[in-house]
């Protein structure tokens, strides 16, 4: 089991329920889901640029990620409907916990000048959305080997009613939020 479902379980899943005084236990938020997007805005007139897009999102999350297709054409940036324009992976239950034990130890740490991940990341129903602007901030992707820094987004998944539960949940799962003035 990884670090992060660990302390979940133990610690997690308490302070939880002693905050918000749950009725029965499947009340709890949980985390659901795990998903990252890249978009690659170059791959209109580079397709090789999307193959390590795709490289780089494999590494980063050990699972091969989905192309994303052009839903409408628009004339004015030369898209045409079906045409490949990112990809995402959506990680669930053991690689998504490790996953964001890596990302919250290990490569959010790594971010120039870091004071913290923004808390308006919520939608409104607990879920958090991250932007991150190059993927040289994990470990795995070798600085030598990728031609262009590209930005991703990894969107946090809980089943948590509100925003309030979800960002308490978080912080208790140690994500860093940036200290409000």
């Amino acid at each position: 089991m990884s670090r992060l479902k660990d302390l979940y379980l133990s610690d997690v899943t308490k302070g939880l329920q002693e905050k918000y005084n749950y009725k029965n236990v499947m009340q709890i938020p949980k985390l659901t889901k795990v998903v990252i997007n890249m978009a690659v805005g170059e791959a209109v007139t580079n397709s090789k640029a999307l193959d390590a897009a795709v490289n780089d999102l494999t590494i980063i999350s050990g699972q091969k990620p989905l192309i994303t297709k052009a839903k409408k054409s628009i004339a004015a940036f030369k898209i045409r409907e079906g045409m490949n324009l990112g990809c995402k992976v959506t990680l669930r239950g053991e690689r998504m916990y490790e996953f964001l034990d890596k990302l919250i130890n290990l490569s959010l740490p790594r971010v120039r000048d870091f004071h913290g991940v923004s808390a308006t990341g919520f939608d409104g129903r607990g879920n958090y959305t991250l932007g991150l602007k190059e993927q040289l901030i994990f470990p795995e992707i070798e600085y030598d080997k990728i031609d262009k820094a590209r930005g991703m987004d990894i969107t946090i998944v809980t089943t948590a009613k509100t925003d309030e539960e979800g960002r308490y949940m978080l912080k208790l799962m140690g994500m860093p939020f940036e200290k409000q003035q």
